[in-house]
Formats: structure tokens, sequence, C-alpha cells
């Protein structure tokens, strides 16, 4: 039964009478709902489709990482399960493990289009490459024995698995089955040891000898096993654990890395003692004696060159007295060593070679390291060993992310001017040559509309990403902290308390692409805003105003204690209000009780500043410090550039700043907005004296009470109350990385929550202001976190000088209106239901001394507003769009009639909501923190889409999550992926085609010549039939209850693709097709070449599959 809710009730009635009486109000909305009906929708429900496109930057928590060096595709894989590839930049793929285990190894099936993932769940994985969106083929579950190590000699089907007890199983990449084949610890090493060797470490064949497997145990035993013989031809001991080994190509020597941070070398004939033994690091003491004990040696690679000296290449292995010394990555080269730093610990590192086969000269060629959080290719064909220039986009997390904003269908000139201003920023001292994972095909380009995405982040840098054909670059960095002084010491920091780190850190972002005034607010109640510019410019004086935003005030007192004389407010319903301009640091820094007063967070530099083509400082505005108390954090924030003003509110209350003329021109407290409307009767109060300390955006734990409320969410009105998650989704909120906060706790009682009302949404816009109104006219939209929306009206002076001149006029309008929940976003509608797009001027470059012609055009130029019916006469209605977290409104205007409502969620808030376009026409799109995406018409709020995407585990997620035009969406999947999604059902179609093809058809490098005396004397390497030896035949069947086959969904065109490489062994070429009753004949080597042209046949049948039978696969 469902309870009755008489505080639901209530809010219904106080909506209603907000507008006029119950009967008028329904009267009125039929008669509109009439004349609505002349609005054509276009959009239905089968134009909505969600599926997830692309996945951008580093892999978060790697653990794995693998090269085919034919195909040169990267694989890395990481600790919840994901794989990622990459080709050519631009090509790039991720897949996902159901069961999100850690990714232990990954072993390309050289040339095949296929790989093998082995899980720390002890399952083992077979993907095919060879379609567009990888799929598992087969997988195979371990029961008994836990996986440690695997390997995959080139061109053979069978895989040998070692595992924790110290067997190995062998694995037939066909069929996924085990061999009844099994190397037993036991019997591998010397009968008379009383101790377990330890878990398999390592394992490899000889590569001159494919009959001889090399198996390293973890406690020092290296055994050197005949698979024909079934028995160890030797047995090498060591006394200190072993990391891994890795063989000369020539077969008669191997090494192996040690915990002792040593490097021992074998002889493979003389087993009793080391041939070398080496420690990198090691201080070398006199007298003989051994060098002191260095970390462990965690992989070491044995690479051969014809020309020169061999490498040996090392991760670890310092001494233990470099105590805060970064990761190191040692490169020998006969009597050179280099010790390569790098800035983040060491994954794993491969080594690059000119031929897959082992027995060969490796030539190698370049070393790609993974790094916990980045990706690093050293050349090691240059002197110096520089590094390769990244092209993936892999620096999103650079600074940890704090907010992002998407724009698609921007004006096309606006990547090429960013990223002509970022190219300047590129650093110098790369590797000259092209980079080497070269892989892969591009997708075909259907999206041609510019994609924009702008990132916020800790250390108040802002990135610009070319986003375009589901592709990311970077186009610009702009650091916003460059215009503050710098602390030397925390002793020095005596205003930025209001944060304990990150005092920088991006909260909202603004932009307009149009005019390319950018606008940001900090977490240090700051505001910036830009301009765009190609010249390079020197600032002398950065201007800078300070505003004294309150909130509580004594009866007796004036809005703000400044002896400022009062702006004129022409208008009702607001008091008259102080301003503080300011365009030096305050000097005032206590009051006369000795609290800190009226001072700003952070110091603005007072020497000139340089600024470099690009974006470039206009403005500083700071929120200053009253009788003790910081000042709050802005909350929501917007700019105009037609109309010269920026606006922003915190929960105090609102400010507004004309930045032509540097003055404030509003600073009211959010009570003062309604002035005799006021619907809580909220009278002013003194300040408390108690005050909880903050840390701007990090974590308040469930269970901590915030005395006051404190609203730091970027997102405004999303973070006004405290989030109603399922209990077990509450822990992960505490995360360091989810460095967010509710502003409200569940202990502040509902006459402050009344009291204190944050400004949540702005927007500026030409529209009806009040009922009587006949004409259009420049105004604000205020919405607050209480669901009120209030209109403030703009009188603007005419252009050109005279804007300079006289002052902008604003005055409170008395409109207000009501819905449930923190009001989100709005937007404004014309008579046919086209979107009305906030005014703005055409961007012009600022810097460069215009002449007289020049001067008497910008005197007439007028402000833009586009509306996509330019025939539209003044008289004509408009329609106001407004989403809350729980409700949409569509309102006419100027009769300020509800038309339309639509109640998105009872139980559950939105998040985010935007109206964006979509196959020429406007809908509204909406996240709820339970998980859902809807989509509903404009203007009639008709429901279109309703899927269950993503339930709100962290606060990154509703930090980050954006719509954009044409069907795009994204979010912040980890601190260093974003994740873009599209509910565009012609996206979702066009998907397919797009994406990037990982495998091509490359025929694989002819083997090494064995050489005439070779041959006749029987040197060089030796072939193995591993299929008499492996084989069912001649090793039966392994245990049933060992591992489990689980058949992948694959398909056919899957099997086929990885099974039957055309240039594996002949005995591959042969494959039955069992599914669907199919089979092909026997091939030929001569007959290969058809085979690419049945993989070509096969995969398109499968796109089509695809395309027609699951389309609603891609919804999950």
């Amino acid at each position: 039964m469902r309870k009755f809710n008489i505080r639901k009730v209530l809010d219904g009635l106080t909506a209603v009478s907000a507008v006029a009486s119950a009967a008028s109000s329904a009267a009125q909305q039929q008669q509109a709902g009439n004349r609505e009906s002349e609005i054509q929708e276009t959009l239905q429900s089968e134009h909505f489709q969600l599926c997830k496109t692309v996945r951008h930057g580093f892999p978060y928590q790697p653990s794995a990482l693998a090269f085919d060096p034919v195909q040169k595709i990267l694989a890395i894989g990481t600790q919840t399960g994901a794989l990622r590839l990459f080709g050519r930049p631009g090509v790039e793929c991720y897949c996902q493990h159901d069961s999100g285990a850690a990714v232990i190894q990954l072993q390309f099936l050289i040339n095949e289009g296929a790989l093998v993932s082995a899980l720390a769940d002890d399952t083992l994985h077979l993907w095919n490459l060879r379609q567009k969106r990888p799929a598992i083929l087969h997988s195979l579950k371990f029961n008994r024995e836990r996986i440690t190590f695997c390997h995959l000699p080139f061109q053979s089907k069978w895989l040998y698995v070692g595992t924790e007890r110290g067997n190995i199983h062998i694995v037939n990449v066909e069929s996924f089955t085990l061999s009844g084949y099994v190397i037993m610890w036991n019997k591998a090493i010397e009968l008379s040891s009383k101790s377990h060797p330890g878990p398999i470490v390592h394992i490899s064949d000889n590569p001159m000898d494919e009959g001889k497997l090399l198996i390293g145990f973890e406690s020092g035993t290296v055994v050197l096993w005949d698979l024909k013989s079934k028995k160890a031809d030797y047995r090498y001991t060591h006394d200190e654990a072993i990391h891994s080994v890795a063989w000369h190509h020539e077969g008669k020597q191997f090494i192996c890395s040690h915990s002792d941070g040593t490097l021992t070398i074998w002889n493979v004939k003389s087993p009793t003692k080391p041939f070398q033994t080496i420690t990198p690091h090691g201080k070398q003491l006199k007298d003989g004696k051994k060098p002191e004990p260095c970390k462990p040696i965690l992989k070491v690679e044995y690479k051969t060159t014809r020309a020169g000296e061999p490498f040996i290449i090392l991760s670890g292995g310092l001494s233990y007295d470099t105590v805060g010394r970064r990761p190191c990555l040692t490169v020998m080269h006969g009597k050179s060593t280099a010790v390569l730093e790098m800035d983040y610990s060491i994954v794993d590192f491969l080594t690059l070679c000119e031929t897959p086969y082992p027995n060969d000269f490796q030539e190698p060629y370049a070393v790609v390291v993974l790094l916990e959080k980045d990706l690093v290719l050293i050349d090691l064909a240059q002197n110096g060993y520089p590094i390769f220039e990244n092209p993936y986009p892999l620096t999103i997390h650079e600074s940890p992310v704090t907010c992002c904003e998407y724009f698609a269908d921007c004006p096309v000139d606006l990547i090429p001017a960013l990223y002509s201003v970022g190219a300047r920023q590129k650093r110098q001292g790369y590797s000259k040559k092209e980079w080497p994972i070269s892989g892969g095909n591009w997708g075909l380009i259907t999206q041609s509309y510019p994609e924009i995405i702008i990132t916020g982040h800790a250390d108040g840098s802002i990135k610009f990403w070319d986003a375009s054909a589901i592709t990311l670059q970077v186009l610009y960095k702009l650091k916003t902290a460059k215009v503050f002084e710098k602390s030397r010491n925390k002793d020095d920091r005596p205003n930025t308390d209001i944060v304990d780190e990150d005092p920088y850190a991006i909260q909202i972002i603004s932009w307009c692409p149009e005019s390319r005034m950018l606008c940001i607010a900090g977490v240090s109640a700051h505001v910036i805003i830009y301009r765009f510019s190609k010249q390079e410019v020197t600032t002398e004086v950065i201007p800078m105003l300070e505003v004294r935003l309150l909130y509580e005030i004594n009866d007796i007192e004036t809005p703000d204690g400044e002896q400022v004389p009062p702006l004129p407010t022409p208008g009702t319903g607001s008091n008259p209000q102080s301003i503080v301009p300011q365009s030096h640091p305050s000097t005032s820094s206590s009051s006369s009780d000795g609290l800190r007063d009226n001072v700003p967070c952070l110091k603005v530099k007072n020497s000139p500043l340089k600024q470099s083509p690009g974006y470039q400082t206009e403005l500083v505005i700071q929120l200053v410090w009253v009788s003790g108390e910081p000042p709050q954090q802005i909350t929501s924030l917007a700019v105009n550039s037609a109309y010269g003003l920026v606006v922003f509110g915190n929960c105090n209350g609102i400010a507004m700043v004309d930045y032509l003329q540097k003055t404030v021109l509003l600073n009211l407290g959010t009570i003062e907005l309604y002035g005799s409307n006021d619907p809580y009767r909220r009278e002013p109060r003194s300040p408390r004296k108690t005050r909880q300390p903050s840390g701007g955006l990090c974590d308040i734990s469930e269970g901590t009470v915030v005395p006051e409320d404190r609203c730091k969410s970027p997102t405004s009105a999303k973070m006004s109350r405290k989030l109603s998650l399922p209990t077990e989704l509450k822990p992960e909120l505490d995360v360091k990385d989810n460095s967010f906060s509710r502003s409200r706790s569940s202990s502040v009682t509902s006459i402050d929550k009344e009291s204190r009302e944050a400004i949540s949404a702005l927007h500026f816009c030409e529209t009806f202001t009040r009922k009587a109104d006949t004409s259009p006219s420049p105004c604000l939209w205020v919405g607050t976190t209480l669901g009120t929306v209030l209109v403030i009206v703009l009188n603007l002076p005419p252009g050109g000088e005279q804007r300079l001149l006289q002052p902008v006029i604003v005055s409170p309008s008395g409109t207000i209106l009501r819905l449930k929940g923190a009001i989100l976003r709005m937007a404004f509608l014309d008579t046919t239901g086209s979107l009305v797009p906030p005014a703005h001027e055409p961007w012009r470059e600022h810097n460069v001394t215009e002449d007289k012609d020049e001067k008497d055009k910008s005197k007439k130029r007028r402000p833009v507003s586009v509306s996509p019916s330019s025939s539209q006469e003044i008289s004509e209605n408009q329609y106001a769009v407004i989403c809350s977290e729980k409700q949409a409104k569509v309102i006419s205007l100027p009769s300020q009639n509800c038309i339309y409502k639509q109640n998105i969620t009872e139980t559950s808030f939105v998040l985010r909501g935007d109206i964006v376009s979509l196959s020429n026409s406007i809908c509204l799109a909406c996240f709820c923190a339970n998980g859902h995406i809807m989509t509903f018409s404009l203007p009639s709020l008709r429901p279109l889409l309703d899927v269950y995407y993503l339930p709100l585990t962290n606060m990154r997620i509703a930090r980050t999550f954006c719509f954009t035009n044409n069907g795009q969406a994204l979010y912040l999947v980890s601190p260093t992926e974003i994740q873009r999604l599209t509910y565009s059902q012609e996206t979702c179609e066009n998907l397919q085609e797009m994406l990037g093809e990982l495998f091509t058809p490359v025929e694989t490098p002819e083997a090494p010549n064995r050489g005439f005396f070779k041959g006749l004397f029987g040197g060089g390497a030796q072939s193995l039939d591993r299929e008499e030896l492996f084989g069912e035949s001649a090793s039966g069947k392994a245990s049933r209850s060992l591992a489990q086959h689980i058949p992948g969904p694959g398909g056919i065109e899957g099997v086929k693709g990885a099974a039957s490489g055309v240039v594996g062994e002949l005995a591959r070429a042969r494959l039955a097709l069992d599914e669907r009753g199919q089979k092909l004949g026997e091939l030929e080597e001569k007959t290969a070449a058809m085979l690419y042209s049945a993989d070509s046949f096969s995969k398109h049948a499968h796109e089509m599959m695809l395309k027609y039978k699951d389309k609603k696969w891609y919804q999950f």
C-alpha cells in the first residue's frame, strides 16, 4: 500500500498558488494547450537508443601488457578485468571481462587476430580480434589450481599454463581443451629435494629447440625439461628467489633476475653455477666481497643485435639507500648503463623487436613501459634514449578531473583556432621516429560536426579536447592558477584554509563557443573571466574585484557593512545593495574583534603577467571573508558576451559583474531576491559563531554532522541535500578519489534548510520578464535549490562607447515560479518550438588596434540572438523550459501559465538535465541518481526514452555526466577514463562503421635462414611435432574436474578467424565449422589468400546480423 504524503500535496498546492488560483490555472492550461497543438513535434521513441560508443584515457589500474610484433597492436589489461587495445593513433578498443577479475597476463596469437587473457579468478579467455568489437570465443575455468604464468610459443596452438602448485598444464587454443600431458612439480625438481619449489614464475621453450622447456620456480630453481622424454635435462639452483627469466636467441644461455637485485647468466650445459652474476645497482665493495643486496629486479629482457653488444633491460634492482628515488628502467648495452627515471611505478615493460622469431637476432628498437598512470615508449636506436611523443589521449588524469563539459556541433573555426595556440605548448626533445604501434585501420567518418570536450582539473588547469568522430586529441591547456601568487610554505598561506589542498581546483566551467568567452569558478570562491586572443600580451595589472557576499545580517545593518554609495535599483522587491569594487588586493585583513575580514582566499599577482596566445585573463573576481567566516563556494555561474556580464551564486546569494566596466552590479542575499514575496517568511539574523572547517572538493563521510549548509558542489543544486543511495553503495562515497561532498547532512533542521537557499541555475536570455510585457527584453533567470525561479531585468546601455560609459541597471522583476526540487537547467523556445540560444557577440581579436572604419562597425554591431525562425514577430509568445531535480515544466510567456508538466522521478532525483538538439528537433535529456537515462519531447514533455543504464556508485559520475547535441553524452568512468555514449538511434546504427579495424591482413616475415652447414650437420632450430606429444591420441584426456570449458559468445566468424590463421601450420588450415552444419574443405598453403576474402565476407555478415538481429544488445 502506498503511503500518503501530505508534504507532496502541500508542495503541489504551493506550486499552483504561485502561478494563479487552481481553477483559472486549469482554464488557462486548456487554452494554451489548444494553441500548443500548432507546434509539430518530430521526435519519436524510435529516434532513441542507448549504447556506449568509445572509452578514452589511460586504462585505470593497469596490470598486464602484450604486443603483437607483426600486427603492431598493443594490449593492456587492468585490475578490474578491462582490456584496452591500441593500434595506430585513432584506433582504440575497449572490452570487459564479465567477472571483473584482474588480468594477470596477456598473450597474443601473433598475426592471428586473437589474444589469450589469464585472470586472477583462474580463467583463461580467447578473444577474437578480427571483428570491430572483439568477443570471447572460449573460456576455460581452472577449478583446483591457481594460474600464475602462461606461455604461447610463436606459431603454436599449444599454450603452457603454470600454476601456484608448480605444475604445468597444456591447453589447445583451437578447442580450448586441456591436453592429458602434465608436467608435475615433483617430477621436475630433484627427487632428493625436501621442499616445494614454489609457484611457476616462468615458462619458455629454448629458441633453438622447441622440445626443451625452461621452467622457473619462485624459490630459485630452474629446470630444463625435455618434452619428448618427459624428464628434466638440467636443474639450475640458486639461493635467491626468481622473478623472471629470459633467453639469449642462440639458446645456449639464459638470464635470471632475483629478489636481491642480482642477475645470473647461466650456460645451458653448466647447471652447477652461474656463468656470471651481475648486480646492476650494487655498490662494488673492496676485497672481492659480494655487493650489498638491492631491491628485487622484477623483470629482465635479453635482446641481441647483429651489429653490436646485446641489450639487457630491467626494472627494479635499485639499492636500498636510494630513498625517495623514482622508479627506474635500466638499459645495459655493452659497457654503458642508462638509468631512466619514471614518474610512476612500473607495472610491466616489453622490448619491441624487428622479428617475431625467438631464434633470430632480435634487433630491439623500442621499449614500451607500462606505468601505474602512464604509457611510455623509449627509442633504443637514438643516443640518450629519448621517448616517443605519445599520440593517444592518455593524459586526462594528469591532474584529477573535477568537472567537465561537452559541446557538439561547435563553430567550425574553433578547433583550428584552439589547435594553433595549443601547438606552441608542445614539449621538445622527443624521438624523431614514427610512433611504432601502428596496427589497424581507421573506421569511416560518418559524423562531420565538430565536438569539443573541456575538462577542469584539481590543479586549476583546463584542457580543451577535439572529440570529433569518436576520437580524442588534446588541443590546448590553460593554467588558471598562474594569476595567483604561489604560497612558498604552509605558514605563508593564512587565507586558503577554506580548502586544505588544491586551492585552484576548477568547479564550474561556463563557455560561449561563438564568442569564445570562458568563465571558470574555482574552489576558493574565485571566478576568472577569459578572452581568446591569437596575440601575446603583457598585462601590467591584473584587473580584479572583491565581492562581499553575505547571507546572515544584523537587523540594523545594510546588506553589507561597507560604506559605499548604494547602486540605484529601480523595480520592486529589492533593498538597495552595496558593492565592493576593487582593482587591487584589499589590505584590511581583520575586523575590530580580530576576526579575519574582507580578505580573499587567494592573492592575485601584483607583477606584470605575460599572457601567451590563447585564453587571456580579463578579470579576476574573489569572494572575501566576512567577520571570520570564509566565503561559501560558488554553486552556479553564467557568462554572456552580448551583455558583457557574468553572474554567479552560492548559498549566501547572487552577484552580477559587468566585466567590461569592471564593476559589481548586483550583490544580494538569496532572501532579498524575493523581497516581500518570500514564501518562507524568513528573517535575516546574526551570523553564527561556530563553523565546521571545510575541505573543498573532498569527502564528508556518511556519518559526518555538518552544522552549517556548505554548498560545495560543482554541480550546484544536485548536491543541495543528502544523497539517497542504496546502503550497499554508501561506503564507496568515502573513497578519496570521489572527491565530492554533499552539502547537507540529515542532521540539519528543516528550518535551516529553508533559510539557506543556494543559487543552483542561471540563464541569460531575451524574453518576457513580467506578465504584462508586450516585447522580450534582456534578463537573467535565477533558479534556487528550493525550486524557485526568479527573474532579474537587465537594462543595458547602447553599444559602442556608450556601453563602457553608462551603467547597466539591474532590478528584480517580481516574477516568481515554483517547481519541486532544486532547479537544474533552463532554456527558451520560440513560438515554433525551436530553441532560442542566449545572445552572443561574434568573436573578434581584441588585442589589435582597430582603424576608424572598424571602430564604427563595432559601434553598430548588435548582439546576435539567433532564433531558427527569424520571421518571428515580437508580439508572439515564447516558452520557458525549466528542469529541476524532480520535475520539468514548460511555461508559456508572457502569460506565465504552466502548459506542460512532467514528474521525472518520485523516489530519486535528477543529477543532470540538458536541453539538446537531435535530428533537427530538441528534447530534454536527464540522468537520474537511480541510474536511469530519460529523454522527453519539447514542448509537450512526452517520455521518449527511459533506460536503466548506470546506478550512481560514486560522486565522480555525478560531477562529470553531461549530455550534448546530436545524441552524445559522456562521464568520467574512472579517475583516468572518459566513457562516451549515445542516445541516438542513428549513431548506434552507424557505430559499427565508425569503429576502427584492429586486425589487418599482414604476411608473417620469413623465418631466419638456417644456412647450408647448419642444415647439413643438424644445427639451427629444432622443430617439434607438438600434436604428436600433446594430442589426445598420445597423452590421453585431461581430468574433467581440473578445468571447465565455457563457450564464448564470439560466433561462427570468430571461431574461424581465431583458429585458422593463414600463417599457421598446415594442420590449422583445416577447420571444421560445426556450427550451422557447415564445413570448410581442405586448404593448401597456395590458396591461403582465399581465406582473406572469406574473412571479409564473414565479417560483413556478422555486422549485418548485429545491425538487424541484435539491436537491443547494445543497450547493455
